[in-house]
Order: C-alpha cells, then sequence, then structure tokens
C-alpha cells in the first residue's frame, strides 16, 4: 500500500484545490436545491490557506494531492460552555482513494491542530440524505447534534 501523506497546503497547491472544491459541489448538488445551477465558489482557498485561524490540510500520495480538509477557529454564541469551537469542511477525497481512511487521517490531523489551539469542541455539517457522509462521519467520533430544517414558497 502507498503512503499517505498528511501537510499543511500550500499556495501552489491552490489549482488542484480549486479542483475539489468543485468535486464537492458536484456531489452535494443533489441534496441542496438551492444552490446556483451556475459555477459557484464554496470558498477563498487562497485566503484560507494564509489565515492564521484556519488549518487547511491536504492528503497525498507522492506527489499527487488526493483529498482536503480544513478547521476553522470560531467563537461561540455566549449562551454555550466553551468560548470557542472549531469547524470543519472542505472534506473531499478523490474518487479513486475513498474508502482507504484517508478522510479519517485528515480529520484526526485536524483534531490535534485544534488541540494544539486549546479547541476541543469540533463541529461540522453534512447534509441529512448523504447517509454515506454521515456514516463516515460517526465512525471518526462524529455524534448527529442537531437538525436544520428548510421550506420553500
Amino acid at each position: 500500500m502507498q503512503t499517505i501523506t498528511i501537510r499543511k497546503a500550500l499556495p501552489n497547491d491552490l489549482a488542484e484545490l480549486l479542483e475539489f472544491e468543485q468535486g464537492i459541489i458536484t456531489a452535494e448538488r443533489p441534496f441542496d436545491p438551492t444552490l446556483k445551477a451556475d459555477k459557484i465558489r464554496y470558498y477563498d482557498i487562497e485566503k484560507m490557506i494564509l489565515a492564521p485561524h484556519i488549518e487547511v490540510l491536504v492528503a497525498e500520495i507522492g506527489s499527487e494531492l488526493i483529498a482536503s480538509g480544513y478547521a476553522r477557529i470560531e467563537t461561540a454564541k455566549p449562551y454555550l460552555n466553551h468560548v470557542n469551537y472549531a469547524y470543519l469542511g472542505f472534506m473531499y477525497t478523490k474518487p479513486l482513494h475513498r474508502g482507504k481512511g484517508v478522510n479519517a487521517k485528515i480529520i484526526e490531523a485536524l483534531k490535534e491542530w485544534c488541540y494544539q489551539k486549546g479547541v476541543s469542541e469540533i463541529r461540522l455539517d453534512v447534509y441529512s440524505d448523504n447517509s454515506a457522509a454521515i456514516k463516515a462521519y460517526e465512525k471518526v467520533g462524529f455524534k448527529k447534534h442537531l437538525i436544520n430544517m428548510r421550506m420553500s414558497g
């Protein structure tokens, strides 16, 4: 088996990370009828790579980027029992490398970064109908917490 390395994303990874972003959007479109039909972007990845409160990680085999994820430290609502929390996002693994535990390795590295920053509350969002993603996140220790509901007229 090839060695999977997790490292901090660099500005020269940007072109590939922009492709990962489109992969995420393509995967999420079936779950979200509110997304615009045109080409969209979720993130300012270049700014995220340079931000001190965001850790963007990539997984690679050799020199091939195969996955990504980030943790962003946020200020919690004043009524919660924690001051800060980390929000995880930009979780993407190339289809050929799914099912190999790559996402779990990225989450583990992001958790370590969060703990080093003194943040132990970690959250993420996942579409309620995306059972594969829910199962993957539960496998690494996440629990369902809140369901966001919507309606359109």
